[in-house]
């Protein structure tokens, strides 16, 4: 049974109300208030847009004058007769190409409006993102999200150039015809048309509308066969590691397989579609040339009026034969939209207090003074946590798995506000300031390193984007990496693959603290920086890790209670509450919690050994 989304519930219940609303967040992007260049392009746009259907609906006059020329009936104003067959040949031909030009001007003057549009929509949404909350990130598909954002900038793309540039000025242009058509014949014309249109218009909408409904399951299987292959791709090692690419390739097939199967329905569904509309087009045209051809027969009309109502009968049936395919479109478009629009709909979970202020570090001491948290409300993580860590001092974290060691660096960070108490920074309390200012003080050296799929260099400048190259060196050298990325036959310039995947942990790991160094922030949070490495590359990156330490004051949450045995207090963590506290001899001579996990990772090493 298929699972039913949000947009599925959007398509069932209507979507005009949701279209007006996306319609109305799209509005301010073509007419800002402070920006009147882009008014000025809209207005232009609009004109030549005017100028191109009135030249399209005096073109047939042209056609019908050079035909009554030849044939010798009576052509009227007299002006035409002087311009002859060849002459008036020559203007229709002219009227097209003006038709045309003027399209095309509309096109030109209105790119860099729509082009504008969709920049700032897209830097609008991708901004957004990145405030939301770690939260947030944790429980989102990646790939779906990648899609959401793509589909949804496209969608705006589409909506600007068909509905501002092709459904209204097909709208003028079918009000313009059946206006000719009733001022030049008679009245039994334009109610054939009214009712040929109607019918074609009701027709497309109703099959469109079942048609939406297949492509958002079409845009489902699409989504999940995208957001399987990306997190295949991304476990790649892991794959290899179980031998489970046939596993992998059978999940997406089937994903592909519900893709297959809607994609199908709509293939069959624009058959259906075609045919109906070719057949209300096709009995329109043939009801309103049989009145032509009577006229002609009984001296009513002319031969030249016979083809003029052929001529404006193709040239409105031909951009109604894409009526079907642009409304879905815009429909989809309209839903495609209203995901992206929910997306940036979505609160961020911390923001800035109003008035703000900088962060200020005049040693660093930090102070988590009563903290309580808990990522649900049901389930606290921390209770009642009191902990200071002096300027210059390194304080480390131990315990248990889940006793809330690294929910103390997030709350640090402030990826999460606390649930109670408060956590200060020299006496601010980190909801007070800014997070820019709070996140340029703290330097982070995570488990594992996440690089960007650029160079070294890149990687590491990204401390500090602004550091000149010898101080990216020097920062490289201080964690102990510029002789191996001078080994490099590329050096600096070697690129690290998809999250770093081309160099080592440990390698990985001083790409890390290098950057960190490069950053230069007064607090460190070293969040089991070295628990993921093997011991003599942990070893190695220890005296690294201790050096950077120097002069700042250090948070340390770590795995491996022999890296934090000289720290200048320890701080036992325990189901969400402190049970221990004292340098790495004090809390041994206690013989408590510490001495026994000491006890235990001794016995595991030796073991091990």
């Amino acid at each position: 049974m298929r699972r039913t989304t949000v947009t599925d519930a959007r398509l069932a219940k209507g979507a005009s109300g949701e279209g007006l609303r996306v319609i109305r967040r799209v509005v301010p992007y073509l007419w800002p208030a402070d920006q009147a260049w882009v008014k000025w392009r809209v207005v232009a746009a609009l004109l030549a847009l005017l100028m191109a259907k009135f030249v399209a609906v005096m073109t047939p006059f042209f056609y019908k004058a050079a035909v009554d020329t030849m044939s010798g009936d009576a052509v009227d104003p007299a002006w035409y007769l002087a311009m002859g067959a060849v002459g008036l040949t020559v203007a229709y031909g002219g009227a097209r190409l003006m038709n045309v030009g003027f399209q095309q001007l509309r096109d030109v003057i209105f790119a860099r409006v729509g082009q504008r549009a969709l920049r700032m929509l897209a830097l609008e949404t991708f901004t957004h993102i990145h405030r939301l909350s770690l939260r947030y990130h944790i429980t989102r598909k990646t790939g779906g999200l990648s899609r959401i954002i793509e589909r949804g900038v496209k969608g705006v793309d589409f909506l600007l150039r068909f509905l501002l540039l092709s459904m209204g000025p097909l709208m003028l242009e079918l009000l313009l015809v059946a206006g000719v058509l009733f001022y030049l014949f008679d009245i039994r014309y334009l109610v054939v048309v009214v009712v040929t249109i109607s019918l074609y218009v009701w027709f497309t909408f109703a099959v469109t509308e079942w048609r939406v409904k297949i492509r958002k399951q079409m845009n489902d299987q699409d989504t999940d066969a995208n957001q399987k292959a990306i997190d295949s791709l991304l476990n790649f090692e892991t794959v290899k590691y179980f031998g489970a690419e046939a596993r992998e390739a059978g999940r997406y097939d089937q994903a592909m397989r519900g893709y297959e199967v809607a994609a199908l329905k709509t293939s069959y569904s624009l058959a259906f579609l075609n045919f109906g509309q070719s057949l209300l087009i096709t009995s329109g045209l043939v009801g309103v040339m049989v009145l032509a051809a009577l006229g002609v027969q009984d001296g009513t009309l002319t031969v030249g009026d016979f083809v003029m109502v052929n001529a404006y009968m193709i040239q409105i049936t031909m951009p109604l034969n894409f009526l079907g395919t642009v409304y879905r479109e815009i429909r989809q478009s309209l839903v495609d939209m209203g995901e992206m629009f929910e997306l940036l709909g979505q609160p961020a979970e911390v923001t800035d207090r109003p008035g703000a202020a900088k962060l200020k570090v005049d040693g660093g001491e930090v102070v988590f003074d009563n903290v309580s948290f808990g990522y649900e409300a049901a389930r606290p993580i921390l209770n009642g946590v009191s902990l200071s860590v002096g300027a210059g001092q390194t304080v480390a974290i131990v315990g248990p798995s889940g006793s809330g060691k690294s929910t103390i660096g997030r709350l640090l960070f402030r990826f999460y506000d606390v649930s109670g108490g408060a956590l200060r920074i020299d006496g601010q309390d980190v909801r007070d300031v800014t997070q820019d200012s709070l996140h340029a003080q703290i330097g982070v050296v995570p488990q594992d390193t996440v690089l960007f799929n650029d160079t070294v260099y890149y990687n590491i400048a990204y401390g500090r984007p602004e550091a000149t190259r010898s101080e990216v060196e020097a920062a490289a050298k201080a964690a102990s990496i510029h002789d191996f990325i001078a080994s490099l036959p590329d050096g600096y310039e070697t690129r690290v693959g998809e999250r770093g995947l081309k160099l080592s942990g440990g390698e990985k790991q001083r790409v890390g603290i290098a950057r960190t160094l490069l950053k230069n922030p007064p607090i460190l949070l070293l969040d089991e920086a070295t628990s993921a490495l093997d011991t003599e590359t942990e070893r190695e990156i220890q005296s690294e890790l201790k050096a950077m330490g120097e002069g700042r004051t250090v948070l340390t949450i770590a795995h491996r209670l022999s890296t934090i045995a000289d720290a200048d207090r320890i701080v036992v963590l325990e189901k969400g509450e402190i049970v221990e506290t004292g340098t790495h001899d004090e809390l041994l001579a206690k013989n408590g919690r510490y001495a026994s996990l000491w006890q235990r990772q001794a016995a595991e090493e030796e073991d091990a050994a």
